[in-house]
């Protein structure tokens, strides 16, 4: 589930506060990363939970409205289309999410003010309100409004975020890629499947996992060995200037490209630049992508770069003739 750049951000970020903090302690260091993955996989079954407690509170709200001494034709006859929404059932019913809910217990319970508004916020989309009148009903119309709901609403919910922020420090950054995934968890339900529809998994494969551990590791051991290489290539530019987070991504773009056999270098180039839109300056990135063009280069010249299977994609019309 956790994407590759994800995990290189994560990385980063775990660098960043590595070689800031004086004990060094590279295991210690590994398992703040790993809890940190594991954090973004809580925010998944978390998210993931918040539109069956909305759903509840709908429900909740109904009672109620039946219970009145003088309850309104409304009342009496309440749209049940929401509380009814086959996605949502599916979601509150999943095996996955229950088993992972018994293992991590995570619940909205302290948050009833976030519930409310997060329903109200729902009754006054447009898109809502015309899923709402249309008296059809099928489990297409179902997925596709849940989805709609997390991609437009729950994203964009500024609450949210501010109670997630007072939960983990690990979250916030991370809502619109997980609603992401969420939207492709459930575009991926199939009614027949009751509780057993997939959810994704913490990595997609061992092999994510070795990356993320591998990369983290062999940035902090070379990380001397690659900033000399950095600052050689660097001797145009102020070094007492550079930033220590754009040491910090040049760096681990030269243990990704050194170390990772089966990844091509357009890849990590690509890669980094994208992250040095979020945590660096417009210069930084021209820096950058300049820097690691040539460092790459030199790196292939003098076969520490080594690229095999997958890796050799694209390669060829980037190595220099003899």
């Amino acid at each position: 589930m956790i994407s590759r750049r994800i995990l290189r951000i994560k990385i980063l970020q775990l660098l960043y506060a590595y070689f800031q903090n004086e004990d060094g302690d590279i295991n210690k260091a590994e398992k703040s990363l790993l809890f940190s993955i594991q954090k973004s996989f809580d925010l998944y079954h978390y998210l993931l939970l918040l539109i069956v407690d909305v759903a509840d509170y709908a429900s909740s709200r109904i009672d109620i409205a039946l219970q009145k001494k003088i309850p309104s034709f409304e009342d009496l006859n309440p749209n049940t289309k929401f509380i009814e929404n086959k996605v949502i059932s599916l979601i509150r019913e999943n095996k996955q999410l229950k088993d992972y809910l018994v293992r991590t217990p995570l619940s909205w319970s302290r948050s009833p003010e976030l519930i409310k508004k997060m329903h109200n916020r729902l009754r006054m989309a447009g898109f809502i309100k015309e899923y709402m009148e249309n008296p059809v009903r099928s489990f297409d119309e179902d997925k596709k409004v849940i989805i709609e709901i997390y991609n437009k609403e729950i994203v964009a919910f500024e609450s949210l975020y501010q109670v997630l922020e007072e939960q983990s420090i690990f979250w916030n950054d991370e809502v619109e890629f997980i609603i992401s995934m969420i939207a492709k968890t459930i575009k991926g339900f199939n009614e027949e499947s009751k509780e057993k529809n997939k959810l994704f998994p913490l990595f997609k494969n061992d092999e994510d996992r070795d990356f993320a551990v591998n990369l983290f590791r062999k940035s902090i051991v070379h990380q001397k060995e690659y900033r000399a290489i950095v600052e050689s290539f660097a001797k145009n530019w102020d070094i007492e200037r550079i930033a220590l987070m754009d040491f910090l991504i040049l760096e681990m773009a030269i243990s990704e490209a050194v170390e990772f056999s089966f990844i091509p270098t357009k890849v990590t180039i690509n890669e980094y630049l994208e992250i040095a839109k979020s945590y660096s300056t417009e210069k930084s990135r021209i820096f950058i992508n300049g820097l690691l063009d040539k460092i790459f280069k030199h790196l292939k010249q003098t076969e520490k770069i080594k690229k095999t299977g997958r890796g050799l994609i694209g390669e060829m019309e980037s190595v220099p003739e003899n």
